[in-house]
């Protein structure tokens, strides 16, 4: 009888010093990483941005759009800094993640994310701009341009996530719960705690082979990822690609405009072959790059990355001008 009301009430306890540690590393994130952009309200979000000004007006504006539980400053690491000056960039917290926010009950599809997309290039005045994608973040850009083809002139595209894999990477698993009850228990209490146990080991794997920055957790805005909000967001984001992305998949030959792809030919969270090449294949004239590296390269090899926006850029503007 003792055991009987003993398990229950430590069981409580461990809920509440979760609940709790995870309320205090939340706001603990947040007081160290606030947001550094402005806000733009389009329909079903709140977007975080930040604005670089341009100084050569033949170039396009770019979009920078980050991936799956990652935030705009994966491009300000070290990204925008090497094309500043030249180009008016915006680089964007997806809905949901970084600092933007998602309403309740909007989907996480990219078709209701590249809307969102769209909408902000209106209210910014964009004009076709070339639109960077990373990881996930290169499978919403796929989406803007096959959604709404006037709103992009070309795509540049960073380790993309362009076809449906049988197994989500191991490292992403946690993110998969089905029920949105226990989604939400376990944001609120075993998310947090269970990341920061197992960080070491999952950064090797999404950086691998190459090293972790050190300042990654804050130059990078790797802590904020540390909140139950991100958790949610990334599980909603992944969840709703077996929906959309088989479809999307068949409309790759569709695009009409200029697609760069760069890989690193050792990433370990998508493979350049059924990613890379397999977007080559069906896209006419699309160009694909595979260097030294794994997924992260905004972040791991600016340099590179810089130079092949740069590149796309000018063929976007070479594009245009013989359209």
């Amino acid at each position: 009888m003792t055991l009987v009301l003993i398990i229950p009430a430590v069981l409580a306890l461990f809920v509440l010093v979760a609940f709790l540690f995870t309320l205090w590393t939340a706001r603990k994130v947040e007081s160290v990483l606030p947001p550094r952009g402005r806000f733009v309200d389009v329909p079903g979000a709140r977007l975080h941005i930040r604005e670089f000004d341009g100084g050569d007006p033949a170039l396009p504006p770019l979009l920078l759009v980050h991936g799956l539980a990652a935030q705009l400053d994966h491009y300000t690491y070290g990204v925008t800094d090497r094309l500043a000056g030249r180009y008016r960039m915006i680089a964007v917290d997806r809905a949901g993640s970084g600092h933007s926010t998602r309403a309740p009950g909007t989907p996480a599809d990219l078709g209701t994310q590249a809307a969102m997309l769209a909408a902000l290039i209106d209210q910014l005045e964009l004009e076709r701009p070339l639109v960077v994608g990373h990881s996930l973040g290169g499978a919403l850009a796929l989406a803007l341009a096959l959604r709404h083809p006037g709103h992009v002139g070309g795509l540049a595209l960073v380790a993309p996530l362009t076809h449906m894999q049988e197994q989500v990477p191991p490292v992403f698993e946690g993110l998969t719960i089905l029920s949105p009850t226990w989604r939400r228990i376990v944001a609120w209490t075993l998310a947090i705690p269970v990341s920061i146990r197992n960080s070491r080991a999952t950064l090797d794997v999404v950086f691998g082979p190459e090293a972790v920055p050190e300042d990654f957790a804050t130059r990078g805005g790797g802590l904020l990822g540390l909140r139950p909000s991100a958790f949610l967001s990334a599980s909603d984001d992944l969840r709703a690609l077996p929906e959309c992305l088989p479809a999307q998949e068949t409309r790759y030959g569709e695009l009409q405009v200029p697609v760069s792809i760069l890989y690193g030919k050792d990433d370990r969270i998508l493979d350049w072959r059924a990613h890379g090449q397999a977007l080559a294949d069906k896209v006419r004239g699309a160009r694909l790059d595979v260097i030294e590296g794994g997924h992260m390269l905004p972040i791991t090899n600016p340099d590179a990355t810089a130079a092949f926006i740069d590149a796309a850029a000018k063929q976007r503007t070479r594009s245009a001008a013989t359209a």
